[in-house]
């Protein structure tokens, strides 16, 4: 019996999988609970999540970082990592991704009055994310740039180094106002604390975000088929993100 007990106790272990994952900071509540949706499928398995800027990412999986998937807010990161040899399958989009001007509620700012808003004598600095290795700050700097107002705000920016710490300066009082990702703006406590505009995707070029298993992942195609599941898009979906091959 107890010969049996140490078998079932030994394949058990050798069965389950830690799969650690590095992701884009506008994915920090949505891959939660799709990883929380998965693991209890699969509780055999574990999930590690990591957020932080896509550059980042890709930059450290170059670097030898042991990730076995890569979830990127820009297609070219992952695409990259594929050409290059760091990974093992072809990339695939999982959503596109929408950005917003964002504002405490307790600001008295209105953010669909955007653009003549940034000029409100109330803003004195602005969050955007590094555009350059964060997709969502590119995005913005496009968006700004569209309008023909970029290097008439600049000199008032906050950078973060990811879209999450973007958030942040806003949260803290650190910005008034800012660009981040609809996704968040969808958490709880987002959605209790500010208000947002969303800004028209023909003012910046579309955020098709992808994801890959790196060449670290040999054992990680259960959870990266999961990412196409209908539970899994659902989620994505109710943190405002579009499908692709969907319209918005």
């Amino acid at each position: 019996m107890l010969f049996l007990l140490t078998l079932l106790v030994f394949f058990t272990f050798v069965k389950a999988e830690v799969i650690r994952v590095f992701a884009a900071a506008d994915l920090q509540y949505a891959l939660r609970e799709i990883a929380e949706l998965y693991m209890k499928k699969y509780p055999e398995d574990k999930v590690e999540l990591i957020f932080g800027s896509s550059g980042k990412g890709y930059a450290q999986i170059k670097a030898g970082a042991p990730y076995h998937v890569f979830f990127s807010a820009d297609m070219k990161y992952v695409e990259s990592l594929y050409k290059e040899g760091y990974a093992l399958k072809e990339p695939k989009p999982y959503a596109i991704g929408r950005i917003v001007v964002w504002v405490r509620r307790d600001s008295g700012l209105d953010p669909s009055q955007f653009p003549q808003v940034l000029f409100d004598k109330r803003v004195r600095k602005i969050a955007i994310a590094n555009w350059e290795h964060a997709p969502y700050g590119r995005a913005a700097k496009e968006a700004l740039e569209s309008y023909g107002l970029f290097d008439k705000v600049k000199d008032r920016f906050v950078l973060g180094e990811n879209i999450a710490q973007t958030a942040s300066y806003i949260t803290s009082g650190a910005a008034e106002i800012g660009f981040i990702a609809l996704s968040l703006t969808k958490s709880p406590k987002l959605e209790k604390m500010g208000r947002y505009w969303l800004i028209p995707e023909d003012k910046h070029k579309r955020i098709v975000q992808g994801y890959t298993i790196t060449k670290e992942g040999k054992n990680v195609d259960r959870f990266y088929q999961f990412v196409e599941s209908s539970e899994a898009r659902k989620v994505f979906v109710k943190y405002g993100f579009v499908l692709p091959g969907e319209k918005p």
